[in-house]
């Protein structure tokens, strides 16, 4: 068996919300007791998000799986236990008390890689539109904020869609952004 097949990946459970600061201290405790050469990767599978706030777009890291770290190692000798050492981890997915971390397969590895660059591909001109006409929306961002309405019409080209909201018995067209408004 040679050494590059002794890497497989692993999931390490942590502390949700702190995913890649844990993942720099693995790093760094891994490369202080000179482990490096048994560790090839280690990842925080998310994606880049889109948020409106305060009317600016704010393009966030959103974690697919909150509280998991992926690692691509030789969990050999010592490896485990000083990656369970680092602060806010709690363990390898699936091992049993006392037990070996169990590795990942790998259809799961390629689909949850898969995920991740597929999203990195992914062209912004290439996103379906999200909405059908007549559909009931709920307005989440600008001075209509907390309306509901229903979809008119759909500028593809623009990414806006105007919705038909209900003001003060009235009904009246406003042209929102795709990310103005969410399904109900």
């Amino acid at each position: 068996m040679s050494e590059k097949e002794n890497f497989k990946w692993y999931v390490v459970r942590a502390v949700s919300g702190q995913e890649n600061k844990i993942k720099t201290y693995i790093e760094n405790e891994i490369s202080r007791v000179g482990m490096n050469s048994y560790i090839e990767e280690i990842l925080v599978p998310s994606e880049k998000v889109v948020q409106i706030r305060k009317g600016k777009k704010i393009t966030k890291d959103k974690t697919y799986f909150p509280g998991y770290i992926m690692i691509k190692a030789n969990l050999t000798g010592e490896v485990p236990h000083v990656i369970k050492s680092v602060t806010n981890v709690i363990g390898f997915l699936g091992e049993t008390k006392g037990g070996d971390p169990i590795p990942l397969r790998q259809s799961e590895v390629n689909r949850m890689l898969g995920k991740v660059d597929e999203f990195l591909v992914q062209d912004e001109s290439d996103i379906i539109i999200p909405f059908i006409h007549g559909e009931n929306v709920k307005v989440i961002d600008g001075p209509f904020n907390g309306f509901d309405g229903t979809i008119e019409k759909i500028n593809e080209d623009k990414r806006k869609l105007e919705v038909m909201v209900k003001i003060f018995g009235r009904k009246t067209p406003l042209e929102l952004s795709y990310m103005q408004v969410e399904k109900l």
